[in-house]
């Protein structure tokens, strides 16, 4: 990446100080792009931040299966954390997994489980675990809550067996105009299910698989007590991306815990973090992490910068970071300050080998908190930041009340945030479309083929809060 007028300005820049200047580019057409991650982690430049209210086993699944990955946070307790790696490992590459009932099963059980996943249906499964019955929400319109789904819900049932191509299935979607249908194996028991939509995207992604060919997640561990034993009960997992996390990345303690971490995991991915400068980068690269997490205080959650004036406006701390990574051989990836998709390509164009999402994704229907109504009835979601009261308190359950109320004091994060599930973009992977979108035209109209292209060409240019505004698209006349 090079500036416009050759020199980076003397103050530090966010994401709205700057632009991508096009140039000329050879490149024919935007799925020509590889956003391939140059970090190795996945296909895409999406990875799924370690937050409690975002990262759970529905989005492990579904952000992988685009080429993502997420971390889970490091307050799940290991059984919970060993049931979504197996659930993730289990879950089919290609094909959405259903949600399933049996005919006994009540209206009120399938409302309540029905915006688990975006595709909005429920399959109804007889004993041999055989599609006999597909349950909407529109299915319970006017019926008793306690009522069995089987007076409900459609036995007018079309699969689709698992050997068909992609191109068969949306064929066949819209031949019959199906928006769902479950998918079967040769026996017709149901293994997935599959939307339109899903075809199409199963044909533009690569899911991201572990050496074991099974869909990968990650995991983050904190740097107090024994880090080695975490460490190793992850690994034990089969978990290939270790993160160790904590606010402030650049000191001894977890210099230290990167170091014996290396020591345990030779192979593993290790990320570290967060730090702002080029000396914290360097010293989390030489103690033996292979990434560094990029961000003090941008996220939506986070209220560090307005509780003790500390962090650094973000495309200045992943240019300066990544810029000294890549002279030790590592990487980055930019934590935190991601509004939109321009955002994204402006990180990757900074240097960042990835990009890390918590709030923007959090108003799914597959991030990890429960789905609730407001008093208009519009559906939304709560999350909370990692520093703040409520995500301190659960994490020192086990301590005695005074020593927790201590720690309680030092928050630095929102404790409740509604997050309105968007009628358009309802699903991760709708978001998900929305990103790559934009990254890959950023990539053709700065003639670059790759992640590391985008890089090496990006011409960025400095612009003032006027010039931001100028590019904001305007939903009515002014």
């Amino acid at each position: 990446m090079k500036f416009l007028n050759a020199v980076m300005p003397a103050y530090d820049l966010t994401y709205n100080d700057v632009f991508m200047v096009p140039q000329k580019t050879e490149v024919q057409s935007r799925f020509d792009v590889d956003l391939t991650t140059p970090d190795a982690v996945g296909t895409i430049p999406i990875v799924v931040a370690n937050m409690t209210a975002v990262a759970g086993k529905r989005m492990a699944e579904t952000i992988a299966r685009r080429g993502g990955i997420a971390i889970i946070p490091q307050d799940v307790p290991l059984k919970i954390v060993k049931a979504i790696v197996a659930s993730v490992g289990e879950a089919h590459p290609v094909f959405e997994t259903p949600i399933t009932l049996t005919p006994e099963s009540t209206i009120s059980e399938a409302l309540n489980l029905i915006h688990k996943r975006a595709h909005g249906a429920i399959i109804v499964v007889d004993g041999a675990h055989k599609p006999i019955g597909i349950f909407t929400e529109k299915d319970a319109d006017q019926y008793d809550r306690f009522a069995a789904i089987e007076l409900v819900m459609s036995r007018d049932i079309l699969s689709i067996e698992e050997n068909k191509t992609a191109q068969d299935m949306h064929a066949f979607l819209l031949k019959n105009r199906l928006t769902v249908a479950p998918v079967i194996n040769k026996s017709g028991t149901l293994v997935g299910l599959v939307t339109a939509k899903g075809c199409l995207r199963s044909e533009i992604y690569t899911p991201n698989l572990d050496t074991n060919k099974r869909l990968r997640v990650g995991a983050a561990i904190g740097i107090n007590g024994d880090v080695v034993a975490k460490a190793k009960k992850m690994l034990d997992l089969g978990i290939e991306i270790l993160v160790l996390d904590t606010a402030h990345g650049h000191q001894e303690k977890m210099i230290e815990a990167v170091k014996r971490v290396r020591k345990v995991a030779p192979d593993t991915i290790i990320v570290a973090g967060n730090v702002v400068t080029r000396e914290a980068t360097r010293d989390l690269i030489n103690a033996g992490a292979n990434i560094v997490k990029v961000g003090v205080g941008p996220g939506a959650m986070c209220t560090t910068r307005m509780m003790t004036g500390v962090g650094r406006p973000q495309f200045s701390a992943v240019y300066e970071c990544a810029t000294e990574a890549k002279k030790l051989g590592g990487h980055v990836w930019a934590d935190g300050g991601i509004r939109y998709p321009r955002d994204v390509a402006l990180a990757l164009a900074a240097g960042a080998s990835n990009v890390m999402f918590a709030s923007w994704l959090a108003g799914t229907f597959e991030s990890a908190a429960d789905v609730m109504k407001d008093e208009t009835g519009r559906l939304f979601k709560e999350s909370f930041g990692m520093a703040s009261q409520r995500a301190v308190r659960n994490r020192n359950q086990t301590e005695v009340e005074l020593a927790q109320a201590r720690k309680e004091l030092f928050e630095e994060g929102i404790s409740t945030s509604k997050f309105f599930i968007d009628s358009k973009r309802p699903g991760v992977e709708d978001i998900v479309d929305q990103i790559i979108a934009g990254v890959r035209s950023a990539c053709t109209y700065a003639g670059a083929n790759s992640i590391a292209e985008l890089q090496d060409k990006a011409v960025v240019g400095v612009q003032s809060a006027s010039g931001y505004q100028e590019g904001m698209p305007v939903a009515s006349n002014w």
